[in-house]
């Protein structure tokens, strides 16, 4: 791939930015519709693809290159399939984001202020293994009017070349280049000196890639970094909740950012707590790894230092006792990435404590660490899950990907009738309406 063939596909994409922003949610929505039935109809082309990507997946995990969680995410079948068209679907189904009129403001009699929702422009992803990542990302491009330029994994190349063949071919005719595949590091080297064709980064993975990509580019980065998810079992806890959110968000997907990756227990409930829920770690083959107190009450591997600070991603969970809830905000705010945290227990002082000291994008009361997700959130879908705290954090779905455009509509006033001695008053006065172009020339 030449740098031209790369400018050329920016270029393009920006230039369909400009399309899609005017065109209507109806035919964004029927875009997506069809994107689901395409995924569909042709899954063994799909699946075909995947099934190459999987074979020298396991190849590399073989050679000990890759991990067995990156091959489980790269993974695609018929029902995984279903699931992807369903996102797409609950996706169109969407209100539509844009053209919302975030506030209305009068200025002075016939002079009015509307600040509304419009497109970011064109949005740049680099993300991991999971070739569903591409077609979240395309499909909440294209229903907030965002033209976008996406580079998967290499493990995933094959996946991600058909499902984005399939995408532009049935959505080709609404903006001609909104979506564009790059492959190639070098390709990805380029997009981040392009800071003026395009309006925004989100990678997905490592902290280190992360940063790589911030210290390298001046265009604007929402970053998508590890989770390392903790979820502290409180002196008050429910011990049966405690063990059932304890085990679904370790072992119902532990390849995920928002798998708990620590789990911190109160020194009072130690004993009863740690001895069941060991019990239902081992009938599932997770590796545990205790802190001295830990090991005192089950017999488990002893967690090192660096094991505080690790998204293990697998079947491993690292378990520590603490001694005060401020004592498990302080472990948390100290090791984990900011991306979601969870504290059982019945006590509401504890809990919510805990929630307002931590410092992450979700905390929640007696609840799996696996809700953080935009789908679950009623988002329809999202391009990941930012652990900053500019412009969207959280899940970013449809509302994350739009930004604001300041529309004044007046009747002839000027800025000098608002200044000097006899200038008029401003009313500034806030009203109830949406936006529609002209309203006041036309009257």
């Amino acid at each position: 791939m030449s740098d031209q063939d790369t400018i050329t596909k920016v270029n393009a994409a920006e230039k369909a930015a400009l399309e899609l922003a005017q065109t209507s949610n109806e035919t964004r929505s029927d875009g997506l519709r069809a994107i689901a039935d395409g995924i569909l109809d042709r899954s063994e082309e799909i699946l075909a693809a995947n099934e190459e990507d999987v074979e020298e997946a396991k190849a590399m995990l073989e050679a000990g290159e890759y991990s067995q969680a990156l091959v489980d995410r790269l993974k695609l079948d018929e029902t995984k399939l279903q699931s992807i068209a369903e996102m797409v679907r609950s996706v169109a189904e969407q209100d539509d984001p844009l053209g919302k009129t975030m506030t209305a403001r009068e200025l002075d009699e016939e002079l009015e202020l509307y600040k509304v929702a419009v497109p970011i422009g064109v949005i740049g992803s680099v993300f991991e293994s999971r070739p569903d990542a591409l077609v979240q990302i395309a499909a909440l491009s294209l229903k907030s009017g965002n033209a976008a330029i996406l580079k998967g994994g290499s493990e995933a190349l094959e996946s991600n070349r058909v499902l984005h063949e399939i995408i532009a071919d049935v959505t080709g005719d609404i903006a001609d280049g909104w979506v564009q595949l790059i492959e190639a590091h070098e390709e990805v080297d380029m997009v981040l000196e392009m800071d003026e064709a395009i309006d925004l980064l989100m990678p997905r993975g490592s902290t280190e890639f992360v940063r790589y990509i911030q210290d390298n580019t001046k265009i604007p980065v929402l970053g998508h970094t590890e989770g390392v998810c903790h979820v502290y079992v409180d002196e008050a806890a429910d011990i049966d909740m405690g063990t059932d959110i304890a085990f679904d968000a370790k072992v119902q997907y532990p390849a995920v950012c928002n798998a708990v990756e620590t789990l911190l227990v109160h020194e009072d409930v130690a004993e009863a707590y740690l001895r069941k829920i060991a019990n239902r770690y081992d009938a599932a083959d997770v590796e545990m790894r205790g802190d001295a107190p830990t090991r005192e009450i089950i017999d488990v591997n002893e967690a090192s230092t660096a094991d505080w600070d690790t998204e293990y991603g697998d079947l491993v969970i690292s378990i520590k006792v603490v001694s005060s809830v401020q004592n498990a905000i302080d472990h948390v705010n100290t090791h984990g990435s900011k991306h979601t945290e969870s504290i059982v227990t019945e006590d509401a002082d504890a809990a919510s404590a805990f929630m307002q000291q931590i410092d992450a994008s979700s905390v929640f009361h007696n609840a799996s660490t696996r809700f953080a997700d935009g789908f679950r959130y009623g988002l329809g879908a999202e391009v990941g899950i930012s652990t900053g705290k500019i412009h969207a954090r959280g899940p970013v779905g449809l509302k994350g990907l739009t930004t604001s455009k300041y529309y004044l509509e007046g009747d002839g006033q000027l800025v000098a009738s608002y200044a000097g001695d006899d200038a008029l008053p401003f009313t500034h006065e806030e009203f109830e309406a949406e936006w529609e172009a002209g309203t006041l020339s036309l009257d």
